[in-house]
């Protein structure tokens, strides 16, 4: 009877995840992909607890109350603008968790064959996605440097450790291999982790933590199939692939490679953007000015980034859009793939400001309307609102489909300052005589706007 059931657990796993991942593709059925995600693992836990193997209760007892203790405080607690962080995390301790299994396993049944092929695996993409994920986390948090971190021969470095463990892996798995082996191949797999991680910028997060996201799921993948068990190598496999292809979307929507992003160094700064910043004349605009503007519009696109994160101005956002709207109004979105700090970024801010799902549009979805735009409002995006990436064919960023702000009548861009982006270039809209600079903070900036629009004729 238990064994029937602990399958029939496994079975309605399963299937609520592929139907998680299913859900999770729009924003209308995403909370119902999330409630399913959470019925499916709940499933598979119960189903876990009831197999034959578990025979004591009290060190999966003593994991429950660390974890939940680690994890509530963590949900609860980590604003929703922290969320690629928290996704970072929630990377290391599941690829860190994979490891321990393996390493596990292998002192304990030392397996042969395939499955300490499969065992290998797991342990190598468990621990580098561990420490990769750690310091992903620490470069959005800000606790290091967000730029790139490089040296000379970098490269080199970091694929000849990769190599020495590649190397100690197949000792490992052809057997013979002495007691050091296994340990300094776990050690290797830690340190290229963080290796891989220093050279690349805080920018390409969202790509990083997507292809994180993959490795996670691919070492999960190869958990099930050391420890023989089906439901961690469906869950993993569509975990990985899931995550791959995001990877892919990303990288298309950058026009970059991943050998680019992982070893491209991509977000220094270039000389003498400062000075070029500096040089050019732009046109600024107050918050009076602004509201005057946007109450005289028929139609708005809102451009958010991450200096709209940063500000935790969304809820802000929310009322200037609601004004609007009272207006008669028509207020659209325009949500760049790779805008923010990890995929949907922007989506999440909006959705926790109860912002209609129906209001926000993909790149290809809302460049066509620019062109019939009044105002498109752009609150701390940078790069994809560039228009060097269509001609520029000298710019880093060439290429890069973009958002097309400029088409429209007017341009307002919300910035602190005339820094340049991630990409390190300057940004030739914010020159166009149709575009208004409002300097500061975007909160701060928007609270002002949604003050002055009862004022405006």
């Amino acid at each position: 009877m238990i064994e029937n059931f602990w399958q029939f657990a496994y079975l309605l796993a399963a299937v609520t995840i592929i139907l998680s991942i299913k859900w999770l593709n729009s924003p209308a059925t995403a909370r119902k992909g999330v409630q399913a995600g959470q019925i499916g693992m709940l499933a598979a836990i119960i189903g876990t607890l009831l197999r034959h193997e578990v025979v004591s209760f009290e060190w999966i007892a003593a994991g429950l109350v660390i974890g939940s203790a680690i994890g509530v405080p963590l949900a609860y607690l980590m604003p929703m603008t922290s969320v690629p962080q928290l996704t970072a995390l929630s990377h290391a301790f599941g690829a860190f968790a994979a490891a321990l299994v393996g390493t596990a396993e292998y002192y304990q049944k030392t397996p042969t064959g395939f499955q300490m092929f499969a065992l290998v695996i797991e342990t190598l993409l468990g621990y580098l996605t561990a420490t990769a994920s750690v310091l992903a986390f620490a470069k959005l948090q800000e606790i290091v440097p967000t730029r790139p971190m490089t040296y000379k021969g970098q490269n080199v470095v970091n694929l000849s450790l990769f190599a020495i463990a590649v190397v100690l892996a197949g000792w490992v798995i052809a057997g013979g291999a002495p007691a050091w082996a296994f340990p300094t191949f776990s050690a290797l797999s830690l340190l290229f982790g963080v290796l891989l991680i220093l050279p690349i910028g805080g920018g390409d997060m969202p790509t990083v933590i997507a292809l994180l996201n993959s490795y996670a799921g691919m070492a999960a993948a190869a958990m099930g199939f050391a420890l023989n068990n089906r439901l961690l190598i469906i869950a993993g496999a569509l975990n990985a692939a899931s995550g791959f292809i995001l990877s892919v979307i990303m990288c298309k929507a950058m026009n970059r490679s991943f050998s680019n992003v992982l070893f491209g160094a991509f977000g220094q700064v270039q000389e003498g953007a400062a000075a070029k910043t500096s040089a050019k004349p732009v046109r600024s605009a107050s918050a009076e000015d602004a509201a005057a503007i946007l109450a005289n519009s028929r139609k708005v696109v809102i451009v958010p980034g991450y200096g709209m994160a940063v500000a935790q101005a969304q809820h802000k956002v929310r009322e200037l859009t609601d004004q609007l709207v009272k207006r008669g109004v028509d207020v659209q979105f325009a949500i760049h793939p790779v805008a923010g700090r990890m995929p949907g970024h922007m989506n999440v801010l909006l959705a926790e400001a109860d912002i209609s799902y129906d209001r926000l549009h993909e790149m290809e979805e809302i460049n066509p309307e620019f062109s019939e735009t009044d105002v498109a409002l752009v609150i701390g995006a940078n790069d994809v609102v560039n228009p060097a990436a269509r001609h520029d064919t000298t710019s880093p960023i060439y290429g890069m489909p973009i958002l097309d702000v400029d088409k429209a009548q007017t341009v307002m861009v919300i910035k602190r300052s005339m820094n340049p982006g991630f990409a390190g270039i300057d940004n030739e809209l914010y020159y166009q005589d149709r575009t208004l600079m409002l300097f500061g903070d975007a909160k701060a900036f928007v609270t002002e706007i949604v003050k002055e629009l009862p004022k405006a004729a």
